[in-house]
């Protein structure tokens, strides 16, 4: 059986169409979305719709929770909160009331069976949407803080850098960002698991996508931090 995670897609809708088409030549099974799937991106609604049609699970991201209630105090730095307010505004109203609906009844992490291994998986830790965890952490941390459900598979999202660890006999990973990634590789990722009676496989997968694309909308959506946004898009870091 074939898995593939994906995460923060942030409204980049070219960047997951090319995802999609690259995991449908891969032969994949089931796709599984780990949230963040509208906010800082110029095509919120398609992005929405396009992972809605994949009928399949979905779980909220801490993005999905901003755009349903606003960005609280303290969950992003004191000089760009009003910024990034008036991206979610604009983010906001280009959904309907079933968009916003849906993504505040979003669950905040789930649990499968793939074969012989169960994998639990989340966005950013299963205690928080908003705490930022990497692979750095000491491994008595990353085993407090990811890996307290019983499963051999943990994978999350929300840092934007796709890695894959072992530790105490499981494997904890991360799918990096379809959208926005933040690790200096200016393509869309994602993780792809593989797994048989006996055996799995885990790997990072990087998808190159029409990036000039999504900088003129950025421009021509007359996105708010539509010059920051396109920065981050080209540089793959913040």
């Amino acid at each position: 059986m074939k898995i593939a995670f994906i995460s923060d897609i942030h409204g980049n809708a070219v960047a997951l169409e090319t995802v999609l088409q690259d995991v449908k030549g891969k032969s994949v099974d089931q796709v599984v979305v780990l949230g963040d799937l509208c906010f800082r991106g110029p095509e919120p609604k398609r992005s929405l719709e396009l992972v809605q049609a994949l009928n399949t699970k979905v779980i909220k991201g801490n993005a999905d929770e901003w755009v349903v209630r606003g960005i609280g105090e303290g969950e992003v730095p004191s000089h760009v909160m009003d910024m990034m307010e008036k991206e979610r505004l604009w983010c906001y109203e280009r959904l309907n009331p079933e968009d916003i609906a849906y993504l505040q009844e979003l669950p905040s992490d789930l649990t499968l069976n793939s074969g012989p291994i169960r994998v639990h998986a989340f966005h950013a830790t299963p205690d928080s949407l908003f705490e930022v965890v990497t692979p750095a952490e000491s491994e008595p941390v990353l085993k407090e803080k990811m890996m307290g459900k019983q499963a051999e598979f943990y994978v999350y999202g929300h840092i934007h850098k796709a890695y894959v660890k072992y530790l105490a006999g499981k494997c904890l990973a991360n799918t990096g960002s379809v959208g926005l990634p933040f690790d200096g590789v200016p393509r869309a990722s994602y993780l792809l698991l593989e797994v048989n009676e006996t055996s799995y496989h885990t790997s990072i997968v990087r998808v190159r996508y029409d990036m000039e694309q999504v900088i003129r909308q950025y421009k021509e959506h007359d996105y708010p931090n539509a010059e920051i946004m396109i920065n981050v898009l080209k540089n793959a870091s913040i």
